[in-house]
């Protein structure tokens, strides 16, 4: 129910300022369409201009299309349609989520929250002093939520635009809505035969040519983009940097210099065409009714809306018992994302641009909640055999599972004793994780990155300013509220100085006035510690053990 909380508050939590007399709209003429905004209290906004042809009909399940006709005028002044939702599992069988499921996940509710699968957009946010001959940073946002859910609907970074203007550092922000879910990520042999696969990172670059061919016009410099991400919108970053082998040119120019990773970076994962992908394929061909069908990734594309929305949301999701180990996530499919992304990293294909990456300390807490039968050590290796790891034995898994001590104290929200224990092995599971999913992954990402570009620079930390929350701690996505100013005080300060400076210079410490030197993450293995009235710095070497585990069984740990 907390995610549902989050869910349901945080887009008002992030809404723009409504205190202060509006100005005239302001209107670029793009060579597609006049896309006219509005702008209020120094900020001009543009939301929901169209990216792509809608991706309907024939485009279902298809890779996104170039605009090819004149819009006319956009009035992109509301609201932009999220891409299609699936928040619980259609299929649950736990009380009262099954409920809540049937709601969430209907057409009525999606239209409600004005979901739908015409929803290729970008939002443009600037300061309003912004001219066409302003070549300003650009900022590129790639939300979160799992690969299953999440819009630009959430996010208004207003009062970070507001701060970059008043630290001389002015940016121009740019969010793209990509499908999600079965809309986006749906996998299988059917999929990778019609070149269909990892659609969303495909909406994501295509976003990203969006801005290489139009963002000049809104006052922004093309070839001073930032890509920023949190959770499978960090993953999403890391992915764009490995997309072809590491070629993130366009035109012959790079389409980023730059890159910031919130909670996500590298994760390993099975083919398209592997039994899990394939086992999910199965079941939403099911349950849509196309099991009969000659060719049925065609019957996919044709039946309603609707009901090729409950199809894709009856496998689990992440809110459910199976967590983290997705339905729906990128996979190698040979010719956009060529291999797994951990082989991609080793292999140093990936864009070599200065990157900053870090967690929050309780990155697992949010996911570990819903395992409350799992109370012991065997059961607990058992959960991770067969949810997580097919591809490890029992024994590796038990390998693993040692090097987290069945101690409460041991555990996440990590430094808090025997408190926070809400079931038997909840801590335990929620270190693990956090680690596998987010943390320590970080770590061997960084190790990698430092060995196969020893020239690029790159700078990490560990947010733990939110110590004390009971249950949750430091949690997984708690950072949006700091990073969009919506919590004020000095972490939500320092770490929009050291951001904005990023965004302008590629280095955090250029122009951070008052605050700790970063050094960069290779020179010391030094973690910038984000604290509630104070920055350190921290050794980046806790939890030795299990990362030198992970670094071993990295062959066989893919989801």
């Amino acid at each position: 129910m907390f995610s549902l909380l989050v869910l349901c508050v945080l887009p008002l939590a992030i809404a723009a300022p409504t205190s202060e007399k509006r100005q005239l709209a302001p209107t670029v003429n793009l060579q597609y369409a006049t896309v006219v905004g509005s702008s209020f209290a120094g900020i001009d906004s543009f939301k929901g201009i169209p990216y792509a042809q809608p991706p309907v009909g024939p485009l279902r399940l298809k890779p996104p299309q170039p605009i090819t006709s004149n819009l006319g005028t956009v009035l992109a002044t509301g609201n932009p349609r999220s891409c299609p939702q699936f928040y619980m599992s259609t299929n649950s069988s736990s009380l009262p989520l099954d409920v809540v499921t049937e709601i969430t996940d209907t057409g009525v509710f999606q239209a409600l929250s004005d979901s739908g699968e015409d929803c290729l957009t970008v939002n443009v946010q600037r300061p309003s002093t912004a001219t066409a001959s302003s070549n300003l940073p650009v900022v590129y946002w790639m939300f979160g939520g799992a690969f299953e859910f999440g819009s630009t609907q959430t996010y208004d970074a207003s009062e970070l635009i507001t701060t970059s203007v008043a630290q001389g550092k002015d940016i121009i922000y740019v969010s793209v809505n990509y499908r999600v879910g079965g809309f986006g990520w749906l996998a299988g042999k059917e999929i990778l035969a019609d070149g269909s696969a990892n659609l969303g990172h495909l909406d994501q670059r295509l976003g990203l040519q969006w801005v290489a061919d139009n963002i000049a016009k809104f006052g922004g410099d093309p070839f001073k983009v930032t890509i920023w991400g949190e959770s499978a919108g960090s993953i999403s970053v890391f992915n764009q940097m490995a997309l072809y082998n590491g070629d993130n040119t366009y035109k012959g120019k790079p389409l980023f210099r730059a890159a910031l990773m919130e909670s996500g970076s590298v994760v390993p994962a099975d083919p398209v065409d592997c039994p899990k992908a394939q086992d999910i394929y199965n079941t939403v061909v099911d349950k849509a009714g196309c099991s009969g069908a000659s060719d049925t990734l065609a019957c996919l594309r044709s039946v309603d809306y609707e009901t090729f929305l409950k199809a894709t949301t009856s496998v689990p999701g992440v809110f459910d018992y199976q967590s983290i180990a997705l339905s729906y996530l990128p996979r190698p499919d040979r010719v956009i994302l060529t291999q797994s992304p951990d082989i991609l990293a080793q292999n140093g294909q990936f864009a070599s641009v200065p990157f900053i990456i870090g967690d929050q300390e309780d990155e697992g807490t949010l996911f570990s909640l819903v395992q409350s039968n799992i109370s012991t050590t065997d059961q607990l290796v058992e959960y991770l055999s067969t949810v997580f790891f097919h591809d490890a034995t029992v024994e590796q898994i038990q390998g693993l599972v040692a090097t987290y001590p069945d101690n409460p104290a041991a555990g996440s929200p990590f430094n808090t004793g025997a408190l926070n224990e809400i079931y038997p092995q909840y801590k335990r599971i929620a270190a693990i994780l956090g680690d596998i999913a987010f943390t320590l992954v970080r770590r061997i990402f960084l190790d990698v990155a430092s060995s196969v570009h020893p020239s690029v620079p790159s700078w990490s930390y560990l947010a733990s300013y939110a110590y004390g929350t009971p249950v949750l701690g430091t949690f997984h996505a708690s950072d949006i509220l700091t990073t969009y100013g919506i919590t004020p005080g000095y972490p939500s300060a320092s770490i929009q100085s050291y951001y904005i400076s990023f965004f302008n210079t590629m280095d955090p410490n250029s122009g951070a006035i008052g605050l700790p030197s970063w050094p960069q993450w290779s020179q010391g293995k030094e973690l910038m510690h984000f604290l509630a009235l104070s920055n350190a710095l921290l050794a980046d070497d806790f939890r030795s053990a299990s990362y030198d585990y992970l670094v071993a069984s990295k062959d066989y740990l893919h989801i």
